[in-house]
């Protein structure tokens, strides 16, 4: 029985990581994270 559940459980992590890339890949998120390096990179000390 475990190994059945050792196969749902990576299958389960498969699919958030599928979510996940397709978030973070998203132009909305890129925009976001591009705003924020480029904010963080230009701060005058």
């Amino acid at each position: 029985m475990a190994t059945a559940e050792y196969a749902v459980g990576t299958v389960a992590a498969v699919a958030f990581a599928a979510v996940l890339f397709k978030v973070v890949h998203s132009s909305a998120v890129q925009t976001a994270l591009s705003h924020i390096i480029t904010t963080a990179l230009n701060v005058s000390l």
